[in-house]
């Protein structure tokens, strides 16, 4: 993957959660969530977040679990709406490249994590994985 979440720091170790046999899973890939426990690769801008892929799923291997990163410092990459420090990140996978991260608009609801240094589009900055969503409503 080009754009893969790379670990610097590993804060919490990962926890196994569901995910399709037939699904290809990149390490560092951004995951999002569904009922019950489960992730795929994240696909639209604002997703709701489970965390980061800790390894790699191969399509078709008869693999159901996957090890997903709810917790860490990561080197992830940004996209058109850029990282200020200290600001909420969310996806940005549908209008920027896959595993892109954009400061989370002002009513943003499912949030990734916090930004640790500031970058502009096509940069990479550190980030606070800690996915959470908040209903705002």
């Amino acid at each position: 993957m080009t754009l893969e979440a790379t670990l610097m720091w590993e804060t919490e170790l990962p926890i196994p959660f569901t995910c399709a046999d037939g699904a290809g899973i990149e390490k560092g890939s951004i995951l999002m969530l569904s009922d019950p426990m489960t992730v795929a690769v994240a696909t639209g801008d604002t997703d709701i977040v489970a965390g980061i892929a800790a390894e790699e799923k191969i399509n078709g291997d008869g693999k159901t679990k996957i090890g997903v990163y709810r917790r860490g410092i990561f080197k992830v990459f940004v996209g058109a709406a850029g990282a200020t420090v200290g600001a909420a990140a969310i996806t940005d996978v549908a209008t920027g490249a896959a595993n892109e991260l954009v400061n989370a608009d002002v009513n943003s609801e499912n949030i990734v994590g916090r930004w640790l240094e500031t970058a502009a589009d096509t940069e990479s900055a550190l980030l606070e994985l800690n996915p959470f969503t908040v209903n705002l409503a």
